[in-house]
């Protein structure tokens, strides 16, 4: 895995401070992040704004994508290297545990296709296990 300034550089972006921090926590998360969880992670000299923006910069980049929970809520998780750059057709199963709540990203496990009825476009597919996590397990 790159560092922070190095996947910025790679995405073409400008390193700032915020950015760097920011793409830190991801690449030290084994889960995805809320933006509490950042804020939280950042803390309060960081401005929220400042965060959403980073975040919608990283999502159009392909940094990071989005993965929904079962609470309606959205949390953002690193793309790994099997990301490519149709990241809005990342598709992976993810898996949120139901004692510790952490929801990973299951890279090596694929969404099976699934055949629409004529005149539906599919955007995005996500799918959502839950259970109980390997490290809950134990």
């Amino acid at each position: 895995m790159s560092s922070a300034v190095q996947t910025l550089k790679n995405s073409g972006l400008r390193h700032t401070g915020s950015r760097e921090e920011v793409l830190d926590l991801f690449l030290s998360a084994d889960h995805a992040l809320a933006h509490s969880d950042i804020e939280h992670g950042l803390g309060p000299d960081h401005d929220r704004v400042t965060i959403y923006r980073t975040l919608r910069t990283f999502l159009d980049k392909g940094i990071i994508h989005k993965v929904l929970d079962d609470e309606g809520g959205t949390k953002y998780a690193l793309c790994r290297e099997t990301c490519t750059d149709g990241h809005h057709q990342h598709e992976h199963v993810h898996f949120k545990c139901e004692t510790c709540g952490q929801t990973t990203c299951l890279d090596e496990v694929h969404i099976p296709a699934v055949s629409l009825p004529q005149g539906y476009n599919r955007k995005e597919m996500n799918l959502l296990i839950q259970g109980v996590c390997s490290d809950c397990n134990k």
